[in-house]
């Protein structure tokens, strides 16, 4: 199958240090191409991929020194020449969001979407009204709450390269929080969590400018506190090693998390997952089995207590079952085989 993978163009893909959704297309391209299929990835130069790459900018945008920039322009760029080279496949496959409908409104049966972001947002509705033609694919089932009556084809978990991952039989005594400062992602609470534990917390985050002052005001006064280390942002090559040194990966989310990649990345080195009832979070984490579902602090220090219970090896084992990168690419290959056009050049052959 001719199958198109369009990416964003934010990150490089896969992202060098933080980033979901380009980590995920980088992944399902790779096992796409790994499964037999020929698949062209429309991304910028930097990207590293097993399949075809067509250039639509020289650099991922975050990593442009460049002062003044649009990053409307460049993903208008980019539509244009998948536009232009749309015939050349069965399937196109976009993560951009909503931004194509307008250029593709003549031929959504060639295409799918899947929305990466969380849907409660104000005018989306309207968007997706208007262009209800379009398959959608959501990441998580609750993702789709916001919007239930939109075009939705499927659900997809996201899926990692397995390969990447290091499995830990014995973790070094500390609790991991990975990814984002952010009032969302509550890194306050885990370390709430972890002091009340009496265990160490490692913080490996990104800083975002719009998250800048919630962690000088909020975050920066807890980190003097004893056995908290932030480290930083980290990138693939340092998360087996930090995710699978660690008792437990501590996800205490105060929002409607769409899917929540951390915490696959922590099941593929064996580490369980410590996880708020939020979002997908059900769907993700097996409750007794490759994590705990909790509600609160409480709930979080009794999660804890109860970590040696839970099997490393059985954590790992699921994630390679559910969460692979070839798992996700074989529930999208299913997918693709329902799109109209993919179906007929199927059946004509």
């Amino acid at each position: 199958m001719r199958i198109a993978q369009v990416a964003p163009l934010y990150e490089a893909v896969p992202p060098r240090l933080y980033g979901g959704t380009e980590r995920v297309v980088a992944h399902l391209t790779d096992a796409l191409v790994t499964l037999g299929h020929d698949v062209t990835l429309f991304s910028s130069a930097d990207a590293v991929t097993l399949g075809r790459l067509a250039v639509v900018r020289d650099q991922a945008i975050r990593l442009d020194p460049a002062p003044l920039k649009s990053d409307l322009a460049a993903h208008l760029n980019s539509l244009a020449e998948v536009r232009r080279r749309a015939d050349e496949f069965d399937v196109i496959h976009f993560h951009t969001d909503m931004i194509q409908f307008p250029m593709f409104g003549d031929m959504p049966q060639r295409t799918l979407t899947t929305l990466h972001g969380r849907l409660d947002l104000k005018d989306l509705p309207e968007v997706y009204r208007r262009w209800s033609q379009f398959p959608l694919i959501s990441i998580s089932d609750d993702q789709r709450r916001p919007l239930p009556f939109a075009n939705w084809a499927a659900t997809v978990h996201h899926g990692m390269n397995a390969d990447l991952y290091r499995f830990s039989p014995r973790p070094r005594g500390y609790l991991a929080f990975l990814g984002r400062i952010s009032p969302e992602k509550r890194p306050d609470r885990a370390i709430a969590i972890a002091m009340a534990a009496g265990q160490p917390l490692r913080i490996a985050a990104k800083v975002d400018h719009a998250d800048q002052a919630y962690f000088e005001t909020t975050i920066e006064p807890l980190l003097s506190h004893r056995g908290v280390d932030f480290v930083g942002e980290i990138g693939d090559g340092e998360k087996s090693e930090f995710l699978g040194g660690a008792d437990a990966l501590l996800f205490p989310i105060d929002w409607p998390e769409p899917f929540g990649l951390v915490m696959i990345e922590a099941m593929a080195c064996g580490t369980p997952v410590i996880a708020w009832d939020n979002g997908s979070v059900p769907e993700v984490v097996e409750d007794g089995v490759t994590g705990f579902i909790v509600r609160s602090e409480a709930e979080a220090l009794k999660a804890i207590a109860r970590l040696p219970t839970l099997d490393r090896r059985v954590v790992r084992e699921r994630f390679t079952e559910r969460f692979s990168a070839t798992a996700m690419a074989r529930r999208y290959l299913e997918i693709y085989q329902r799109v109209p056009q993919a179906r007929a050049l199927t059946e004509a052959a």
